[in-house]
């Protein structure tokens, strides 16, 4: 008798509105093939990427966020700086796909076009979930910086 082993249903999640946007092409091509130690998954979607089990997902093309009194980090990997909004599970900006894993972390790319979501499951990034934004910096320097986080320190 033969067993497989290692299949595993491809990850469904709707795509980003702007998900053609050729950005998100050159995004997802820069994007590692390990992320959070989970090796990459299979995808239903145009501009998404999947690794590991829970998933850590990624999604190009979502909307813009605009100005914003979020906690906004700004995720430094080499010589390259990416700012993300940090949400909450309640957020009106959270995806639904997010919303319904209790814990999970969302980031979306602060500034920058076309914008870019992260989901971190709680399983998957509760020590340290922006370990992850290091890891995915260099492929998402790729989108367009159109404007950075302020600090109260930066507003007069």
């Amino acid at each position: 008798m033969a067993v497989l082993a290692g299949c595993s249903a491809p990850v469904n999640l709707a795509p980003g509105p702007h998900a053609s946007d050729p950005v998100c092409a050159e995004v997802l091509q820069a994007a590692p093939g390990v992320l959070a130690d989970g090796e990459e998954r299979s995808i239903t979607s145009q501009a998404t990427a999947a690794w590991g089990e829970p998933p850590v997902t990624l999604r190009c093309g979502v909307e813009v966020p605009g100005p914003s009194t979020e906690r906004c980090i700004t995720v430094e990997s080499g010589d390259s700086s990416v700012d993300w909004l940090a949400l909450e599970g309640d957020d009106e900006l959270v995806p639904e796909h997010a919303r319904q894993e209790s814990g999970a972390w969302t980031f979306i790319t602060y500034g920058r076009v076309p914008a870019v979501e992260v989901v971190v499951p709680a399983e998957r990034g509760s020590d340290q979930p922006t370990a992850v934004l290091v890891e995915l910096a260099s492929a998402v320097e790729r989108t367009g910086v159109e404007r950075e986080c302020v600090g109260v320190d930066d507003v007069y």
